[in-house]
């Protein structure tokens, strides 16, 4: 017996009207040959027609995996729910399921990523749907967007704000998944599944269970398979009891752009001069401010942008591993990796199933955790979720909201204004000539952060940028460091058109962030 079949014998077995959870992050543990399967099943047939999907973080990009753009056609699918989007610079087509977002053609929600997987295992143990305070104050609560991206999604509402013991909270209502598509390495001929060349095990586990408990299907898409009684039993992260048919893609991407990178999935450990370093410039200034909030020993969260180059910082400094990072995607320890690795990282520690990660970012355990930012306004709120002239060069909130919930300390790094023409040297930042607009607004467009909430609970949050750190205070954007070179009352207060004041005992930040040299950070 062997649960071994063609990928299109695999995808018949889908209904119309099925729920579809999908694991993915971009190309890291996506199983595009299914999802393939799956779009050319409707082009020839018309069917499987109405499809829910659900994508905790993206499926696919926009660099040649295709992803859920494979499914993005008008009959096949009816609703998305995705903490994520592939996404990408305006210089590339905007992908399919964008257009059919944009063009209202689906209803369109976006979920925090570990909402997302909250009610996958809500809806596996039959449990009356999420309760959490993940989101209150955001675009996620009913009193803003409600996680509707359009008009379709805002008339069939997915979250409602509840009354329970004596607290507010967001309750999600069970969407109920009959067909999961995760992916791994190596499969047995009974459907045990290993993950040895993956850069992430992302929540294949939890979605098999959850589909499994409720009577679908679980398909499975492998690089390779295996005789049975081959596999260790601790190798196995899925087991075949919850996998009815595995389809074979011996070309399946580790991640974008990467075929297979051992250093990725752990088989071996890099050099730490194998790293690149950050490349000197503003970016690398605001970062290197970013890493002076750092202490040995401390636990990190990283996103991505400006952000992910704090890694970079540390070891430069001479630091590699005096600090523990943790990253959504699931790996804890070693360097977060940039660029098309985003979401992998290199000499880990660990790997943790990223429903885990989730639950330990939900709860605030880290030290510290370092963001970047679209837009900031008055009351401290930060957009990173949307951006409505250019939808698709912003993936969606990801983890962001899971993440700052409930954090203790946060950073957020970017630039304060967009355009600006800016010189370097190593005594001063010169801004030659402004911005086209400032990143300090009245109103973001999208409240992915809110800064009443945080001030409620007593969060520390900072706003790193190329001028000044600016404090969240009651009393509004207060900037207390200036980077040497900056004007305070022209380049922030005129610029941000009084949205940010300046403190009375202002300092001046260490000329040694704007060295070449490294700064001779002392962790």
């Amino acid at each position: 017996m062997t649960k071994v079949v063609p990928v299109a014998e695999a995808v018949s077995r889908i209904e119309d009207g099925a729920v579809m959870t999908v694991s993915s992050s971009s190309t890291l543990g996506c199983p595009d040959a299914v999802l393939a399967a799956i779009g050319a099943r409707f082009d020839a047939e018309g069917h499987p027609r109405d499809i829910t999907s659900l994508h905790p973080i993206a499926a696919g990009d926009v660099y040649g995996v295709k992803g859920m753009d494979h499914i993005a056609k008008n009959g096949l699918l009816s609703r998305v729910l995705a903490g994520s989007y592939p996404s990408g610079p305006s210089s590339v087509e905007m992908p399919e399921i964008w257009k059919m977002i944009v063009e209202d053609r689906v209803a369109a929600y976006n979920v925090p990523s570990g909402i997302l997987f909250d009610m996958h295992r809500e809806a596996a143990a039959h449990r009356p749907g999420v309760l959490t305070e993940v989101g209150i104050d955001t675009f996620v609560d009913p009193q803003r967007q409600g996680c509707a991206m359009n008009e379709r999604g805002a008339a069939a509402p997915i979250v409602d704000r509840v009354q329970f013991a004596g607290k507010t909270w967001l309750h999600f209502p069970n969407v109920v998944p009959t067909v999961a598509i995760i992916r791994a390495t190596t499969a047995d001929e009974r459907g045990n599944l290993t993950y040895e060349h993956e850069g992430a095990y992302l929540g294949g586990l939890e979605q098999a269970i959850c589909v499994r408990n409720n009577g679908g299907l679980v398909i499975a898409q492998v690089k390779r398979v295996t005789a049975n009684g081959s596999l260790r039993p601790h190798d196995v992260r899925v087991p075949g009891h919850l996998v009815d048919c595995v389809v074979v893609d011996p070309d399946q991407k580790q991640t974008t752009e990467t075929l297979y990178d051992p250093a990725i999935s752990g088989e071996i450990m890099r050099p730490w001069d194998s790293f690149s370093l950050a490349v000197h410039g503003v970016e690398k200034v605001i970062a290197r401010r970013a890493a002076q909030e750092l202490k040995r020993g401390m636990t990190a969260n990283l996103g991505f942008g400006i952000s992910a180059m704090v890694p970079r910082v540390l070891l430069e400094e001479g630091h590699p591993d005096a600090v523990t990072w943790a990253i959504e995607q699931g790996a804890v320890g070693g360097v977060p990796l940039t660029g098309f690795a985003f979401g992998c990282a290199s000499n880990a520690d660990a790997y943790v199933p990223s429903p885990q990660q989730f639950i330990y970012f939900q709860g605030a355990g880290f030290d510290v955790s370092f963001l970047s930012f679209l837009e900031i306004d008055v009351q401290g709120n930060v957009n990173v979720s949307k951006l409505g002239k250019k939808p698709y060069l912003t993936a969606g909130c990801g983890g962001f909201v899971d993440i700052t919930a409930k954090a203790r300390n946060i950073v957020f790094s970017g630039w304060f204004e967009a355009g600006a023409k800016i010189s370097l040297s190593n005594t001063a930042i010169n801004i030659e000539a402004p911005g086209k607009f400032t990143k300090m607004v009245d109103e973001v467009e999208h409240v992915t952060f809110s800064g009443q909430r945080a001030l409620e609970q007593g969060q520390n949050v900072i706003y790193v940028t190329e001028r000044c750190v600016i404090e969240l205070t009651g009393n509004g954007l207060i900037a207390t460091e200036i980077m040497p070179g900056i004007d305070p009352q022209e380049h922030i207060v005129g610029a941000s058109r009084g949205r940010v004041q300046v403190a009375e005992n202002a300092r001046q930040m260490p000329k040694e962030l704007l060295s070449e040299a490294p700064m001779g950070l002392v962790l």
